[in-house]
């Protein structure tokens, strides 16, 4: 059964290691990754550190109506935030829209603390803000 598939109480959700494998991330890339980790916290957040080719859409930004960066359309999303509770937002909110999105448990903490990439602004060692 697909990650992407929706159940009764909303948009599935995943840990960090699927959310990984599903994206291609760190000793998951071998598989390959067919989804996007879409991060939607705000900025600074994203300038501190982030995961490697992650695309930066804020939960702010998504609510007030904005459609995905090109590079998400028509794509299995894997939302992520910096603890799980704005991408389980957004995950309902796109899932509304018609979209495939799952949003990943502990988000950003998590990522870093499963020892995942995360980069700063400038690509070099990020810290989840």
């Amino acid at each position: 059964m697909s990650i992407f598939r929706r159940g009764r109480g909303g948009p599935g959700r995943v840990s960090v290691q699927e959310a990984a494998a599903r994206t291609g991330h760190g000793n998951a890339v071998e598989n390959g990754g067919d989804a996007v980790l879409l991060d939607v916290r705000e900025l600074d957040e994203w300038q501190a550190g982030h995961a490697p080719s992650a695309v930066h859409l804020p939960l702010s930004t998504l609510a007030c109506g904005a459609g995905l960066p090109a590079e998400a359309q028509a794509r299995p999303l894997v939302v992520i935030c910096r603890s799980g509770n704005r991408s389980r937002q957004a995950a309902e909110l796109l899932v509304a829209r018609g979209a495939q999105a799952v949003d990943v448990i502990g988000g950003m903490r998590d990522w870093a603390g499963a020892g995942l990439p995360v980069v700063d602004a400038h690509g070099g060692n990020g810290t989840v803000a």
